[in-house]
């Protein structure tokens, strides 16, 4: 009776045998880079790259470890600024990989290969540029930067914070502005992307979106 009433339900079919149950181990799919750039405890800056956030109205979720200095630095100062990094920064932001600003470096980081750098700007050769909201200052090389301030922190897993922030002051390139309109031109922003641990970029425009339609939002090619 069952088989019968799978032969008629809708979209099942051959296709469907190619799909496994598998025990994944690691779920990271892909999502933006952001250098979040931190307050140190002594006043100096601290830099470090992650890549699970998502936004939501002029709010954002961060997932950070519990023992990372950011983190630390996050639930003690409550700002940042989380400057998002074009698919041409891969080289600078793998700079920072395996780096951290605790010192001494935790017991679980260093087991991995991390060492402690106080400097997170020259290691990764970039440019520190002053905030006007915020005391962290921004990444100059970033054409996306968001000035953001600690909402509330919530505990995520065993070993993990989502921390919610706000964007209280956001900067954006000229020439990734469409024109007249408040808005980020989609095609001409190229994110880079860390999917399972290794860097994407290059993404383009595969088709429209009704969606983007109905919600109204700007495109070049409808800006008159």
């Amino acid at each position: 009776m069952s088989g019968s009433r799978q032969q008629h339900q809708p979209g099942l079919g051959k296709l469907d045998r190619m799909h496994r149950a598998i025990d994944l181990k690691v779920h990271y799919y892909g999502t933006p880079v952001v250098l979040i750039s931190t307050r140190n405890e002594d006043g100096t800056a601290n830099l470090a790259p992650m890549s699970s956030a998502w936004w939501l109205g002029q709010s954002c979720m961060l997932g950070l470890g519990n023992a990372g200095h950011t983190t630390a630095n996050l639930l003690r100062e409550r700002e940042c600024v989380l400057n998002l990094a074009p698919s041409t920064l891969a080289d600078a932001v793998d700079r920072l990989a395996l780096t951290t600003g605790a010192h001494p470096v935790p017991e679980r980081k260093a087991a991995m290969g991390y060492v402690y750098e106080p400097d997170k700007f020259a290691v990764a050769g970039l440019t520190a540029q002053r905030s006007e909201v915020v005391a962290p200052p921004r990444v100059t090389e970033c054409p996306i930067q968001l000035e953001c301030r600690v909402i509330e922190a919530h505990p995520f897993g065993d070993r993990c914070t989502a921390i919610e922030v706000r964007v209280v002051r956001a900067y954006l390139e000229e020439g990734l502005k469409i024109p007249g309109k408040d808005y980020v031109d989609p095609v001409g922003w190229d994110p880079l992307i860390m999917k399972f641990c290794e860097f994407f970029g290059g993404g383009s425009n595969v088709g429209p979106s009704r969606l983007a339609e109905g919600w109204r939002m700007p495109h070049p090619r409808l800006v008159r």
